[in-house]
């Protein structure tokens, strides 16, 4: 057996390549959209890419089916529960794929239907030969991850309930996957940071008896309990979770490769005047709140990326990057894996702009903690997440801070004069919180901004300080006018109090 694993960090996401070494046949599942790596991959191993398989139908990205399809002239599979807008193979639950020969010997695929985290949910297992015992491993989609097991509320699922797709999921957990031997080797699509569960691990793989013995949602429990447990505490969807899921239900534009073109200054800017379009700041968070455009958005490419952006930017709204020379391209692509293609340019070298024009800049507002004037933070313990990899002040970055006023600081010592806004997850701000704050997740800030008066002050803070310098220019760009973040975050008024 040919077997390789791609996993992409910036979105936590995997996809495996599985061939037959003896007769050249192979299988890609769950690929992304560029599809370069694969190729090259199978062309040097000797593999014909017949069969494109998906697990389900994603929706944190989207996949790289119809680019397979053209490129190698291979049949697109989905489970048998799928509705596409394009021709599929659908797989039955049971169903057997052999790479060998004629002989029926080789590596073998069985397809085991799995609803739970979407209604079309397969897992594959793989054999090196078809009557091994033990199967080589089971790739699981987003049915089990290491550490935790699917969500069951996404929107590819509408029209089902939460909980009852989760007993859904139950059963294919204990009826399906919990059947193989312990010593199989599980693959799952996703790991840490990902939106699709809720406490994935960062190891990208692991086996079913680890999992049985050590992953909160396969101890024994009653269903009903299973059932609360997997359908509290789950992370905010992002906003183009359901932009995706759509593309690869009924199709998308081919990935068209290739640097942004260069645009001036004047180009961007009748871009965003005249098209709608918005500018994305794609620096480090350090060069962002120091000057940027006025009016930007921001979300730099050394976190979630990606993710972030399709949080924060409507899906099909053009697109202008303002990125450090060299990286647009790479801006350009991972857009391109959650479907934002409508990128128009790129501004080259924006910090230079900004130096020749300081007019056309701003600088973002950033305090610390004590300086709010408030009591103790409730801390529970610093919950931790993925996607702060990187915020929070650098040291010997010079941060714009400044107090806020104080003069409407209550006795209670909640201050009513501003609104705190919390944009972590709800399980970490349930973990502990700073008083007064409410909590409005990044993931779908955009969308709930009715909530807040642009006419008052508002205060973000997350955990380390990135995700709240992204929400602020999100509130900056609409209209809010007195807008700043916690510096560090969470964590630095957990360690500053403890």
């Amino acid at each position: 057996m040919h077997f390789a694993q791609y996993y992409l960090d910036c979105l936590s996401q995997a996809s495996y390549l599985i061939g037959d070494k003896t007769t050249g046949r192979a299988v890609l599942v769950d690929p992304r959209r560029d599809i370069d790596d694969y190729l090259h991959d199978a062309e040097a191993a000797g593999l014909r890419i017949e069969l494109v398989i998906e697990t389900h139908i994603h929706a944190d990205f989207l996949s790289g089916h119809l680019e397979l399809a053209r490129a190698t002239g291979a049949t697109i599979a989905f489970g048998e529960a799928a509705e596409t807008g394009f021709p599929v193979r659908r797989l039955r639950d049971g169903e057997r794929i052999s790479l060998g020969g004629d002989d029926g010997q080789g590596v073998t695929l069985t397809v085991l239907a799995t609803p739970g985290h979407t209604l079309e949910s397969i897992c594959v297992v793989l054999r090196e030969h078809p009557d091994d015992d033990v199967p080589f491993g089971v790739l699981t989609g987003d049915t089990l991850f290491v550490g935790d097991v699917g969500r069951p509320d996404l929107l590819s699922a509408a029209g089902h309930t939460p909980q009852d797709m989760a007993a859904r999921l139950h059963r294919s957990l204990h009826t399906k996957l919990l059947t193989l031997p312990d010593a199989t080797r599980i693959f799952p699509a996703h790991g840490a940071g990902s939106a699709c569960g809720r406490s994935l691990s960062s190891e990208t793989s692991s086996t079913i008896g680890d999992q049985r013995r050590f992953n909160y949602a396969l101890q024994p429990m009653p269903v009903d309990d299973f059932i609360r447990l997997v359908t509290a505490g789950q992370p905010a969807t992002p906003g183009y979770f359901a932009h995706d899921a759509a593309l690869n239900r009924d199709g998308h534009p081919l990935l068209e490769p290739g640097p942004p073109p260069a645009l001036t200054l004047d180009e961007a800017l009748a871009a965003r005047d005249r098209q709608g379009a918005v500018l994305l700041d794609c620096r480090p968070l350090a060069a962002y709140t120091r000057a940027h455009l006025t009016g930007s958005l921001h979300t730099s490419l050394d976190t979630r990326f990606a993710e972030y952006a399709g949080s924060v930017v409507t899906p099909g709204t053009p697109i202008v990057l303002l990125a450090d020379p060299g990286t647009e391209q790479e801006a350009r692509l991972r857009l391109a894996r959650i479907g934002y293609d409508h990128v128009l340019g790129h501004l080259p070298d924006p910090a230079a702009v900004l130096d020749r024009m300081p007019e056309l800049s701003s600088s973002s507002r950033r305090i610390r903690y004590e300086e709010l004037g408030w009591g103790e933070p409730r801390l529970a313990g610093v919950a931790e997440a993925e996607g702060d990899r990187t915020g929070g002040a650098e040291p010997g970055d010079a941060i714009p801070t400044g107090s806020l006023p104080t003069d409407s600081v209550p006795t209670d010592s909640v201050r009513t004069d501003i609104q705190l806004i919390d944009v972590r997850n709800p399980a970490e701000y349930e973990a502990g919180a700073l008083p007064g704050a409410r909590n409005l997740p990044l993931a779908g800030l955009a969308h709930r901004l009715a909530e807040l008066d642009p006419s008052r002050r508002v205060v973000l803070y997350c955990r380390s300080g990135n995700r709240s310098v992204i929400a602020a220019a999100l509130l900056e760009a609409r209209g809010f006018a007195e807008v700043c973040d916690v510096i560090g975050g969470y964590e630095a008024v957990g360690a500053g109090t403890q």
